[in-house]
């Protein structure tokens, strides 16, 4: 873990060794200033006093206290400035990891849990870092050194710190042990919290149509409740710390002035030295609790940096060759006794036994119940997961000899959930090709039939789009998003059922464009509507994960069941695939 985190300080060394070093500097000039008061108070106050001296001595006090406050303030900036880019560099490497990874992966940690250890957490590390750069080195250093001074001035009142200090110890031990179980429970409640939220504010017009707002209060409630009381644990264990360092301290305090007094009638002890040794042992106890305060926020941050390792140290489910191929020859796909499982240890696969043979060029429509695992099939062409068995082949390669962001290129995805990003609408549309030119996106806006609404906006395609496209409805969301995808001018295009926002004419308008202008790509197409499907050349009808027929409109109409069903439904007017087919 420490190896992990450590690779991640970077440029920040020297920051980050600079500031122990003016911690060691600051505890120096503090250390020296009780001594200077002793001189001053046995040797310049004490009759016959001696005002040279005080002068002399004064002066050496001062310059230390100013050096002191320089160190402070270069291991404060020094401090920062390591802590803040350490953070820097941690989140820059989560989330470049996080682009790495496959759906599997993402899944493993959920989309809350992921934005949870790229905030919370590595705050809380960020915070650990610095405490760890100034106080870590400038307590334990301060202590041991007011602990020498202080057995140097007077073995015996020395012991009584001593004493304190084992005593303490064993107590804070104790403390920290007990809080650190609850420390650890709490961080994964910090992903119900942002799940709640997350989930709350994005689906907000669902809430509000439904007026769920209550139940949605209440279980926003429950989850800050339930970090509320772990919390409410933790620092009821840790609130002991203060009571008990308080005690200690006031007790040493009375001890020592109790023993030093008795110690100055009998001339073993003088009044400058007992002065330093109270000094040296407020000292000895406020570092103390200073480490106790260390050893607290360290058993906070461990847990979070266990959580941030996990990212840094997951390895993506899809890999790139150790000799990837960088072109895809062409649009044909072949499906080679392929099953898929999206959990390895999944007790029956997603899709079971499929063979196809997909030439380039063809459109192949898809069609069968919610839950058949059209989509499924589909994101393996682009090795969004990869096959649990078997072989898949694009192109006539295996996927997984590819580059994937070759593969990728080439395979143009339109998902079920279309996602627009904030920005105006050539921002959106150049995902698919940054270097296209205007004409270019609005060519292609044109065979998505987005270019009908994007003209009567008062901006065109220069238009701002909300994030999430909010300003857009779903059907105008659903176009652009194919627009996109188009530009990548790819050599397999999926459509996931990405036109069931748009009207019928609308439909069949892209259809034609993509007979006529892209008829090199092979084209699938998921849809509900058989019309979306029937002047496909060939059409899959999937089934509780298989394929149940496969064949031309015309064939599947004379030899498949489920087909047949739902043809008749939906041209009769009285239902869908899903209330006759999916049966």
């Amino acid at each position: 873990m420490l190896k992990t985190l450590g690779a991640q300080i970077k440029e920040f060394k020297t920051a980050s060794l600079l500031t122990p070093m003016f911690m060691i500097l600051e505890v120096i000039m503090e250390m020296i200033i009780p001594l200077l008061m002793a001189s001053i108070i046995d040797d310049g106050v004490t009759p016959p006093g001696n005002m040279n001296h005080i002068l002399a001595v004064g002066g050496l006090m001062l310059a230390a206290a100013l050096l002191s406050l320089l160190f402070g303030i270069g291991g404060g900036v020094c401090g920062a400035k390591a802590s803040t880019g350490f953070a820097r560099n941690l989140r820059r490497a989560m989330y470049e990891k996080i682009q790495t990874f496959s759906f599997a992966n993402i899944d493993k940690f959920s989309t809350s849990g992921l934005v949870t250890r790229l905030t919370t957490d590595v705050t809380n590390i960020q915070n650990a870092y610095q405490m760890i750069l100034r106080m870590c080195m400038r307590a334990p250093f301060s202590l041991a050194f007011a602990m020498i001074m202080s057995f140097l001035i007077s073995p015996r009142l020395a012991s009584v710190y001593l004493v304190a200090v084992i005593v303490l110890g064993c107590i804070l031990a104790f403390i920290v042990t007990r809080s650190m179980k609850h420390f650890s429970q709490a961080f994964p409640k910090y992903d119900d919290l942002n799940e709640s939220v997350q989930e709350n504010v994005s689906a907000i017009r669902v809430v509000k149509a439904y007026v769920r707002e209550d139940y949605e209060n209440e279980k926003f409630k429950k989850a800050s409740g339930n970090i509320y009381k772990i919390f409410c644990k933790a620092e009821g264990i840790v609130a002991w710390n203060n009571p008990v360092m308080n005690l200690t301290v006031y007790t040493c305090i009375i001890l020592i002035s109790w023993i030093g007094a008795h110690m100055i009638v009998n001339n073993t002890l003088t009044i400058g030295q007992l002065t330093s040794l109270l000094t040296y042992c407020m000292n000895i106890l406020m570092n103390l609790m200073m480490l106790s305060m260390i050893f607290v926020m360290l058993t906070m941050s461990a847990a979070s940096a266990r959580r941030v390792c996990e990212i840094l140290n997951e390895e993506s489910d899809l890999k790139n060759p150790a000799d990837p191929v960088y072109e895809v020859k062409d649009g044909s796909i072949r499906f080679e006794n392929v099953s898929f499982s999206y959990k390895k240890d999944a007790g029956s696969a997603v899709l079971k036994n499929i063979n196809l043979d997909i030439r380039s060029g063809e459109t192949i429509g898809i069609i069968g119940g919610t839950g058949s695992a059209k989509s499924s099939l589909v994101n393996l062409i682009s090795r969004l997961y990869d096959v649990t068995e078997g072989k898949l082949l694009v192109g006539g390669l295996d996927v997984r000899l590819y580059d994937m962001e070759a593969l990728r290129n080439q395979v143009a995805v339109v998902l079920q959930n279309n996602v627009l990003f904030s920005g105006t609408i050539l921002d959106n549309l150049r995902w698919g090709c940054r270097d296209a030119s205007e004409e270019e996106c609005k060519k292609v806006c044109e065979l998505a039939c987005a270019d009908e609404f994007i003209e009567k906006m008062p901006d065109g395609y220069n238009t701002y789009i909300e994030q999430g496209g909010t300003n857009v409805s779903g059907g105008q969301k659903q176009r652009l998003c194919i627009a996109r995808a188009l530009l990548k001018k790819p050599k397999v295009l999926i459509l996931d059922d990405s036109t069931s926002a748009v009207d019928t004419a609308t439909d069949a308008k892209i259809r034609r464009a993509f007979a006529e202008e892209i008829p090199g790509t092979t084209k699938l197409i998921i849809a509900q509507r058989i019309s979306s499907v029937e002047h496909a050349d060939r059409i899959i009808v999937m089934h509780e994960g298989e394929i149940d027929g496969f064949g031309t409109h015309e064939e599947l109409l004379a030899s498949n069941e489920i087909y047949r069903e739902v043809y008749e439904s939906q041209t009769s007017g009285s239902g869908d695939f899903d209330e006759k087919g999916g049966e």
